[in-house]
């Protein structure tokens, strides 16, 4: 499956370092990278995907090894391999299995906030239950949104997330595949079984929020076995959305990052 995606980089067009692909959590899109897309477009080009069932991408069913391979397929359509990759939440999951299904592919890897393994979005899984049991009005304008998604979602933070979701108007409807997510969460929450020997041994830097409880000891023998060259730093007081959070701090991580691996 090809992915909308969005495209950032030198005016010049000349950049022989590998680019840099930004892969979104649950119920995100692209778009929500802009701000480090821009910072790092002056030198690096730079792609933020839209995974399946997301923004302006098709909809279909989800597992992480079938968008791994979304992931990969539009990459190459985009002549953009190698590349470093750098996933929150959801798209750290997708961003770690592309580095295990086609590491060639990938030059570094970077993951926010997120472990291999099963765990996480348990919260979001509640949530994308609960939206499917909304109805929509006839008509339904931007600004009544939050109103309407405050039965499903408490917090305030999470509905300004979700409006991006949503095609307000007449005959208001989801853009995401809202029913293929519901179906897809114990997929989204899990991981996969690999086959015996599976690994990336190429960098990988886990940062994780200081705050956020997605990545505990329990995670890092598997992380060692399937990234055996990784490191972990954590976001002193950044909670799951660090990048959101901490968008200066996650920036100057990820700059290191990229000047270490080249």
């Amino acid at each position: 499956m090809l992915l909308e995606v969005i495209e950032r980089g030198p005016e010049d067009g000349n950049n022989s370092l590998p680019p840099v692909v930004f892969l979104h959590g649950l119920f995100g899109r692209a778009r929500n990278f802009g701000f480090f897309q821009r910072r790092l477009a002056a030198t690096r080009r730079t792609l933020a995907l839209d995974l399946r069932n997301h923004g302006g991408s098709p909809h279909g069913s989800m597992d992480y090894p079938t968008m791994a391979a979304d992931v990969h397929e539009t990459l190459a359509a985009h002549d953009a391999l190698p590349a470093t990759v750098i996933g929150h939440s959801m798209g750290g999951k997708v961003a770690m299995m592309l580095a295990l299904q086609f590491p060639a592919c990938v030059h570094a890897l970077l993951v926010a906030d997120i472990a291999p393994g099963p765990g996480g979005h348990a919260h979001s899984g509640a949530i994308a239950t609960a939206l499917a049991g909304l109805k929509f009005p006839p008509t339904l304008t931007l600004g009544e949104t939050d109103a309407w998604l405050a039965p499903a979602i408490a917090e305030k933070p999470v509905r300004d997330m979700m409006k991006q979701n949503i095609v307000p108007g007449a005959s208001p409807h989801w853009q995401i595949g809202l029913e293929q997510i519901v179906a897809g969460m114990e997929q989204v929450v899990g991981w996969p079984a690999l086959p015996p020997g599976t690994q990336y041994g190429g960098p990988v830097l886990f940062v994780a929020g200081g705050a956020s409880p997605y990545v505990q000891p329990a995670n890092y023998p598997l992380m060692r076995v399937l990234f055996p060259h990784y490191r972990l730093v954590r976001l002193k007081g950044a909670g799951h959305w660090l990048h959101a959070e901490q968008p200066w701090e996650f920036l100057r991580v990820v700059e290191e990052f990229l000047r270490a691996t080249g």
